[in-house]
């Protein structure tokens, strides 16, 4: 298959081209920096793009069977001013909505489109629990989440197949929320961060290469999915197993005030959480080849 990737340089991009690759695949990479992309895929054809404006980039979706778009501004990074919201919002939204316009442009539509979301989209809580039914939260990442679904959904309208998948925390190695925690788990200054009851509604980054991949071959696979373990841990949980795993303390909280100095509102991606389960992805016969966290952990720190 001939399958077009944007934001194929990120975190969970680069391990779905390695193994789309590895299975024979021909790879499109939408990239803003195209040299970089070509050095590090050499097989693939690299594409330059500006993914929030219109351009020639758009011609090279007509003949792809699929396109999966995972690109967005990174959100736990930097604090959240007024104008990095607007980064966050326009990143996923406007590059949404120029993919579309390409696949509704082409001469050749792709069969599938991919869109990546995020269980951001409900809302933060520390008693509920959210499955695909639950409705969206009202707080500015499930706004940015609803934005973002919104302009997928306008590729049904070309009879391309839509996906959408609510990533959780994607963990793995030299990256994500792990690659953050390791440093001070490794000083033997490890812990919960904040409160610890806050929920976290992890997944293994080899399963959402996995499920990416059964839903661009899967003609049955459409609508909304949650890409989380369907063993969702607290705060404390998730650093009592890492601990245990790396034979380290996990007793030194990091105090809320220590992060909200750093991101100040960005704080609230992980401060507060949400225990969101996969309802709908385990009843399309989804096999998580990590649902619980130990194995997960231990697979990705290699003990």
């Amino acid at each position: 298959m001939k399958i077009a990737i944007a934001g194929a340089t990120g975190f969970v991009g680069s391990r779905l081209v390695e193994q789309l690759q590895a299975q024979g695949h021909e790879v499109v990479i939408f990239t803003r920096s195209p040299q970089q992309a070509s050095n590090r895929f050499g097989r693939a054809q690299v594409v330059g793009y500006e993914p929030l404006k219109s351009g020639e980039w758009q011609n090279a979706i007509s003949g792809c069977d699929a396109v999966v778009n995972l690109a967005g501004e990174p959100i736990a990074e930097k604090r959240w001013t007024p104008a990095h919201k607007r980064t966050i919002l326009d990143s996923r939204q406007l590059g949404t909505q120029k993919i579309v316009e390409a696949i509704a442009a082409a001469s050749v539509k792709p069969a599938v489109l991919i869109n990546a979301s995020a269980i951001g989209y409900y809302g933060t809580s520390e008693t509920s629990k959210f499955d695909e039914q639950s409705p969206a939260g009202k707080d500015f990442l499930a706004e940015v989440c609803t934005a973002w679904e919104t302009a997928a959904q306008a590729v049904t309208a070309t009879g391309t197949r839509l996906v959408i998948l609510r990533l959780g925390i994607v963990l793995g190695e030299n990256g994500g929320v792990l690659g953050k925690m390791l440093a001070p788990f490794s000083a033997f200054v490890g812990g919960p961060i904040g409160s610890g009851k806050q929920w976290f509604s992890w997944v293994h980054r080899d399963d959402v290469v996995k499920l990416i991949i059964q839903a661009i071959t899967d003609a049955q696979m459409q609508g909304v999915y949650n890409v989380t373990a369907p063993n969702p841990v607290t705060m404390t949980d998730f650093s009592q197993i890492l601990g245990t795993v790396m034979n380290r303390p996990s007793w030194l909280p990091v105090p809320n005030f220590a992060l909200e100095a750093l991101l100040g509102e960005g704080a609230i991606v992980v401060l507060e959480g949400q225990q969101v389960v996969p309802t709908q992805t385990l009843s399309q016969g989804y096999e998580f080849q990590y649902a619980k966290l130990e194995p997960a952990l231990k697979s990705i720190l290699g003990s």
